[in-house]
């Protein structure tokens, strides 16, 4: 079996922090949203990886490699953004065959992998949304088998948006609903849907089963990336049998946090909810509920609800920011 994740989108909701690095690679949680995601996988025994790039790819591969050594790994680049059914489309030759664990490189979800990949019949992840519109949606008879699946419907019929998390066991299936449905007419926008081609598999008979998700965080935006990485933090607080002790100047932590190696922090209040990359300076701050990239100064600010880039410098009073990589502002 193999994972397919797609990462080749440009996480425009998110600028100014991806015009210098991917979405996948924003820090959460001492991890990143990628390395979240391969991390669970690894942890249910997949260790052969679909990587679909495209912009700014070579910094996807550079953090795989450079991560994850040891995993066999593949990088289909997607040079024209048409979608995740043309994304998925691309990588045929590289799944040659075997099952597939297909998970969207935007999308940190709590389930049980290792249950997933085990299921008789193929496998799509679901979660109740007050307004399904936005999603790809599944309609589910009593035993949770999927009827029909529609993307971002007008008018739902279900209110079960599905995650991007699929276990496809047809994958033969799956590719020619696929080229059927790149034959067909693009979207407005222009993109193919994988959606489309599953309802294909459907319609040919092909048994899906809906498996509920316990949390799932679309990291496409600040607010969910905030809320991801405060969700992420109290796990491993209570998962750890004793909290990291970090010895800072005059300084207050409250957990939980996650500090990088090589910080520098005087005169402050760090947490809760902050993640702090390595080799950052803090001082005379307060700040909680925010991300702080690597090699960021920082002094006399007040933070919430903040993403602060790499290279950051940031000086003076505020109280909420995103701010991108290689960016300096004095708020003095």
């Amino acid at each position: 079996m193999k994972a397919i994740i797609p990462v080749a989108g440009a996480g425009t909701k998110l600028r100014p922090l991806t015009y210098t690095q991917p979405k996948a690679l924003i820090p959460i949680a001492g991890n990143t949203i990628l390395g979240v995601i391969v991390d669970q996988l690894l942890d249910a025994g997949v260790t052969e990886f679909v990587f679909v790039i495209g912009y700014l790819g070579e910094k996807i591969q550079h953090y795989i490699e450079k991560t994850y050594p040891n995993i066999k790994r593949t990088f289909v680049t997607q040079t024209d953004r048409r979608g995740t059914g043309d994304a998925i489309w691309i990588t045929k030759e590289a799944v040659a065959g075997d099952e597939v664990m297909i998970v969207l490189g935007d999308t940190v979800c709590d389930y049980n992998v290792k249950e997933t990949i085990s299921q008789p019949v193929s496998q799509i992840g679901v979660r109740k949304v007050d307004d399904p519109r936005c999603f790809g949606v599944a309609e589910l008879d009593d035993s949770d088998k999927v009827t029909r699946m529609v993307e971002k419907p007008l008018i739902p019929k279900s209110n079960m948006a599905m995650v991007g998390v699929y276990y496809i066991k047809e994958t033969p299936a799956m590719y020619d609903a696929l080229e059927k449905n790149m034959n067909e007419p693009a979207d407005e926008k222009g993109e193919y849907h994988l959606t489309n081609a599953l309802q294909m598999m459907v319609e040919d008979g092909i048994s899906f089963h809906a498996f509920r998700v316990n949390n799932w965080f679309d990291c496409g935006k600040k607010e969910t990336l905030l809320s991801t990485n405060a969700t992420l933090l109290r796990q491993m607080d209570e998962s750890q049998p004793e909290r990291p002790s970090y010895d800072f100047e005059n300084t207050v932590i409250i957990h939980p946090v996650h500090i990088a190696e090589g910080c520098e922090i005087r005169h402050s209040i760090i947490g809760p909810n902050v993640s702090i990359g390595e080799h950052t300076k803090v001082e005379k701050s307060i700040m909680h509920d925010s991300i702080i990239g690597s090699y960021a100064e920082l002094q006399q600010v007040v933070l919430n609800s903040s993403i602060i880039g790499n290279d950051a410098y940031v000086r003076g009073l505020s109280q909420s920011l995103n701010i991108g990589d290689n960016t300096e502002i004095d708020l003095g």
